[in-house]
This record gives structure tokens, sequence and C-alpha cells, in this order.
């Protein structure tokens, strides 16, 4: 990032707007840059003014509009960092004022002549039409390790603490992701907490600090593949992938896993599977909500979007699991009369990062709905392979019945598990263990131990969705047919030219 926005100013970029929540660490950056390249930098904020940061000296300049027209007075090799200017650059619901985009197309254009280069800082990008050509944007990255050992070394010096290179190595890696202000405090709470640099407790802030913009959640599986009835073709790809993200997969001559797309009935065990896929390849897993990427102000889903690849890529290597994919790019066909085309691109970002990405994050995305997806979500080289997760077949049922009765404390072996699901064809795992549910609930309240009839009297009483949504279901069945991998099963793993595939 330093060599990048280098390179811009010696280049004579004279407009530039770095998109970040770390003001502080983008303006010592700047600082750092300006004294590498002999020029003087000038920080504006609206209760200050603007800073001489060589001298010291302050003008007490509060109107934005004067604060962009200062730039003209200002010395030749200067940089004028407008800190927090987005706020006066307009949204939806009001414009910006036509005068801060006139002084700042023109003080930018005079400023391209006269060696001078004004930059925005803010926490979203937030550009009028009139001013996208003039400025280059630049998204500011999270610290990277290096950065972030600087921070956990500065915290252990000042507490006085010494740990192992290798509890340090697992303390920066557990606060990847974070802002430089958000690691600094977090590990300052671990050292007064445990008088360490403690992992466990950083990832664990971590995640409610990531959590706080609703876009991403990080999610703590505690779901094997043993707690999966079934599925077990889907289990064997992703084993088959645990080591797919070290340096050896790469010198093997392995590309960079992409990811896998898992269709199927509700119920059937998708999100499950995705949670479990943290547990086998053994990698943190982000959930994204992609229903909250879109936001009623033109430019923030887009800015939503970048927020969180930023914080995977960051992270990486780790899991970005999209549940219900369909229900957040569902208005994708129709974006253009509804929102003006903001769905569009935000699909249109996702899927070419998707494309492109060079880092390990590993995208599992999981729909109920088909029909909802664009086409070109579907095509080949977006995942590595797509998955159809159908009813569980009889054998399949019976490993549902004895996980959720192992989890409910009670011995498969005291039941009829074969008897049981024979009386649950078109049964899904989740209807399954609602059944156990049910009828734990009448033998507690008749003070009864759990027996063979209560749950055969549950399973009289559930009526499956594959019978109430039987078209629905006929329907996805049909598309799926040839179109994707079945996640379980054996007999039905068959390609589209009847070909049986190996597992």
């Amino acid at each position: 990032m330093h060599d990048q926005i280098r390179d811009y100013i010696r280049a004579g970029f004279a407009g530039l707007y770095i998109v970040t929540f770390e003001d502080v660490r983008a303006e010592a950056e700047l600082k750092a840059l300006a004294d590498e390249l002999e020029y003087t930098l000038f920080n504006w904020t609206l209760t200050r003014g603007i800073l001489n940061t060589t001298s010291g000296t302050i003008e007490s300049v509060l109107d934005p509009i004067d604060a962009v027209n200062a730039v003209a007075d200002l010395p030749e090799k200067s940089l004028l960092v407008l800190s927090d200017f987005h706020q006066f650059l307009g949204d939806r619901a009001q414009p910006a004022s036509p005068l801060v985009t006139r002084s700042l197309k023109e003080q930018i254009r005079t400023a391209r002549t006269a060696g001078k280069v004004i930059v925005v800082t803010g926490c979203t990008l937030n550009l009028p039409p009139e001013l996208e050509k003039e400025f280059t944007v630049i998204d500011y990255t999270l610290p990277d390790a290096g950065a972030l050992g600087v921070i956990a070394d500065n915290i252990l010096a000042s507490a006085e603490v010494t740990i192992d290179a290798e509890m340090k190595q697992h303390a920066i890696e557990s606060a990847m992701g974070l802002t430089t202000q958000e690691a600094e405090d977090i590990m300052a709470l671990s050292i007064v907490k445990t008088q360490t640099l403690g992992p466990e407790l950083i990832a664990g802030e971590k995640a409610h600090a990531v959590k706080k913009d609703g876009l991403l959640e990080i999610i703590e599986p505690r779901e094997t593949a043993g707690d999966i009835g079934g599925l077990d073709n889907l289990k064997g790809w992703l084993e088959k992938r645990r080591n797919a993200f070290t340096p050896a997969a790469v010198e093997f001559g392995l590309p960079m896993p992409k990811g896998t797309l898992i269709l199927g009935i509700p119920g059937t065990g998708k999100s499950l599977t995705a949670k479990t896929a943290a547990t086998i390849l053994g990698r943190p897993i982000l959930k994204l909500d992609a229903g909250r990427l879109f936001a009623g102000i033109v430019g923030e889903s887009e800015s939503n979007l970048r927020r969180v690849i930023q914080t995977a890529e960051a992270i990486a290597p780790c899991i970005l699991w999209v549940d219900e994919i369909e229900k957040g790019f569902s208005g994708v066909r129709s974006s253009g009369t509804s929102d003006g085309g903001t769905s569009a691109r935000v699909f249109g970002s996702f899927l070419n990062w998707m494309q492109e990405k060079t880092s390990p994050v590993f995208v599992v995305a999981t729909a109920n709905d088909v029909s909802q997806l664009p086409p070109e979500f579907l095509r080949a080289g977006r995942f590595d392979q797509l998955w159809f997760v159908d009813l569980p077949d009889a054998k399949e049922r019976e490993a549902i019945w004895s996980i959720h009765l192992a989890k409910r404390q009670r011995e498969p072996e005291n039941y009829d598990i074969t008897a049981l699901a024979g009386a649950t064809d078109k049964f899904t795992g989740a209807e399954i263990e609602q059944v156990v549910i049910e009828a734990l609930f009448e033998c507690f309240d008749c003070d009864t131990e759990l027996n063979q009839a209560a749950l055969m009297q549950a399973i009289d009483q559930t009526v499956p969705l594959a019978v109430t949504m039987s078209e629905s279901v006929t329907r996805l069945r049909q598309w799926a047919k040839g179109r994707a991998r079945p996640a379980g099963g054996n007999d039905r793993m068959r390609s589209r030219n009847g070909r049986r595939l190996a597992a």
C-alpha cells in the first residue's frame, strides 16, 4: 500500500480518495511518504482546521469549501489531507453541495500542474458523479502480520511481559482482520486479564468486533463430520482439501481452492455441512449475511462488499460462508429498475472477486432455490464443485436417527433404528431431529422414558416438506440431475452420460 500511494504521488495524481476506518494510521503513512518524497503534509479536520504537520502551526479554516480552496495558497509539493470529507460529498437523501464539488474539481485540476495532492479520507466511498473521474480510489488494507507483530511487541514491552515466539505468532494470527486500534485494545485487554497474549481471548474479542457492523460473523463451529448423517461424497471431497492451503500444496502444483456451492432441499444439512467444513479444513469460518450488504445510501452497498472482502482476505486462510445466497442476490435481474443497478453492481463485483481472487478464502455458498440464482453465478470457474443435497436414503436416515438419539443421551441400540428409518421416508434430517424432540416432550410430560412408540407417534403426526412442497422438490431434483454432483449416496453417483463417478 505504501508503494502504491507513493507511485501515485510521484506520477502526479492530484486527487486520491483513501477508504479506511483507520484515518490515524493512514495519516501516519502519508506523513512518512511526505517526508520520503520531501513534501509538506497539511491535515484538515472540521474541528481543528488545517495543521501543518511539519511546523505544527494551525490555520483556523473550519468551512469545508474554504479548506478545499486553501490548497491554492499552499506551497508546491504539498499534500492536503481532508479527514472524514466523505460526509460533505452527499448521499441519496441529500446530494453534495455544488460549491463543494465544483471547488474540488477546480482545485484538483490546478493542483495537478502545481505539484500538489488533495487526499480525501473516509470510512466509506462516497463520490458524486461529478468527481468520479477526478479521484483515484484506494482501499486501505487492514494491518498485516508484520504490523500486528509490531503492535504485539509494543504492548508486551509496555506491560513488561515476555512470551515465547510460538504464542506470539498464535496471538498475531488470532488478531488478523482487526484494525490497528482494535488490535491494540484487544491485546491490551488480554494482558490485563491473563498477563499474556492469549490467542483464545483475542479470537473471542475479534469475533465481537467483526460482528459489530452486522455484515460478518465469526462462527465457532463445534460440529464435526461425525455429526452429519450421510453426505459421504461431499465430506470426502472436503477431506481431500484439508491441506490444500499449505505451501506444500502450492509446490505440488495444486491451484488454490475457490470454494463450493451446496444446493438442496431445506433441512437436509447444507448449513451444518458449511460449518463442518471449518473443522474439516481446520480454518476459521466467517458467515456473511448477503442481505445486509445492500444499504440505502448510494455507494454504501459497494463499500460494504469491499469491507467484507478486505476482512476475509486479512483473516485468510479462512472460509467465507454465504447462507441462502439466493435471498441476498434475488433482486439482481430486476436491479436496473428496482434499485438503480446497485444489486447488479454488487453481485458483479462479488462474482469478479470469486473468479480472480488469489487469497486463500474458501467460499461455501448454500442455496435452497436455484431458480433465483443468475446463470452466470453457476458457470464453470466460480466454484470448484456444485453439490446437490437430496433427501436422505434409508442408510443415511439410520445414521441421522443414531446421531440425534445419541445427542439426547439415548443409546441408539435401544431402538429399532431400521424401523424408524423406514417410517421416515421423504423426511429431511431436520425433520427427523424435530420428531425426536417432539417425542421427548411427550414422554417428559407423561413421565416416561423415550420409547419406540412415542417416536412412531411423532412420525405419524409430522407431514414432511417433501410432501407439502412436492412440486418444488421435484423441480429442484430435476434441475440438479446431470448439473450437480450428489452429496450423498452411492448408486445415485452418475455422470451425465450415465457412467459412475468416483466418490
